[in-house]
């Protein structure tokens, strides 16, 4: 297996990675600050790679397509936080499994009779089209490089955010005490419907952006929530840096797991055999990364102790 190789599906991983840090960043938001198990979060992955196609579709620009994601996730989350979270803050998390595993029923049914059941695709602009050449005479995909460069640079964002603004401060408040930011004048309600804004629009903005990669069909998102709760999981429930460093670390495992696992089993096993025990294993792999982490550091690598 050659260097070049190597480093090219471990930019395959960041970029895998960074779609993922995209989802887990605004799960992660959510229930650090709400509490709540939002299963129906995929959905609003799944409406903004919708809202992305539909608008390229009929304007013919990219960006506006992905304006279109966050504008349209965004508008759903609010929607559904107040119509339906809003009365769930206070109930236990088996209510909060239930109500938002039927809102992924009526968000799938409700797109499939918008668009039907036929996959929509998203295709990549002229100026993301083609490959760059990288240091070392790597030759690189331009849109998934574009992947990586747009999630770090959101990612940037989020942290200067959470970290110097007043609503980023509002929010860490928020994740420790609730109601002593209540009390001090902060509107918790109107908090929250940001907050799950938020997180929603960063969900549609990474199925807009992986849109283009894959075909755009109803069910979509709930492979990625899966992944999804991995990550936060990994880095810890609450933690925006956990959530980055959770989801580079599964990007990573998965892409390189496929495609070094099998060779290594090459060396005690026919080719044949090895290829299906390794790719058996690496699909396991994340998983296996998620328990070891779990084994030393049960509330994730950056996740509160308290």
């Amino acid at each position: 297996m050659s260097a070049v190789l190597l480093i090219e599906q471990a930019l395959n991983g960041l970029q895998f990675g960074v779609m993922l840090f995209l989802m887990g960043a605004g799960l992660t938001l959510i229930f650090g600050v709400m509490g709540l198990i939002n299963l129906a979060h995929g959905s609003l992955y799944m409406v903004g790679a919708f809202a992305a196609a539909a608008v390229a579709g009929a304007t013919g620009s990219f960006l506006l397509a992905l304006v279109a994601s966050l504008v349209a996730a965004a508008i759903a989350g609010v929607l559904v936080e107040v119509l339906v979270i809003r009365r769930l803050y206070d109930r236990d998390h088996l209510d909060q499994v239930l109500a938002t595993f039927a809102l992924i029923l009526i968000f799938s049914e409700g797109t499939r009779w918008a668009f039907g059941s036929f996959p929509l695709f998203l295709d990549r602009p002229e100026w993301l089209a083609g490959t760059v050449m990288l240091p070392f005479g790597i030759e690189y995909s331009l849109y998934r490089l574009f992947i990586i460069l747009v999630g770090l640079a959101v990612a940037a964002g989020l942290f200067w955010m959470i970290a110097y603004t007043r609503i980023g401060i509002q929010i860490r408040a928020g994740e420790n005490d609730r109601e002593m930011i209540g009390a001090l004048g902060v509107n918790i309600s109107a908090l929250y419907t940001l907050v799950f804004a938020l997180g929603a629009a960063l969900a549609g903005f990474a199925g807009a952006m992986i849109g283009a990669i894959q075909s755009v069909q109803v069910g979509m998102g709930e492979p990625v929530l899966i992944l999804a709760f991995v990550v936060i999981v990994i880095g810890g429930i609450g933690s925006i840096k956990g959530a980055l460093v959770g989801a580079l670390l599964v990007g990573l495992t998965d892409t390189l797991g496929r495609l070094l696992l099998p060779q290594f089993f090459e060396l005690f096993m026919e080719p044949a055999a090895a290829t299906s025990v390794g790719a058996s294993l690496a699909s396991m792999a994340i998983y296996i990364l998620m328990a070891g982490v779990l084994l030393f550091k049960p509330s994730g690598l950056f996740g509160s102790t308290a």
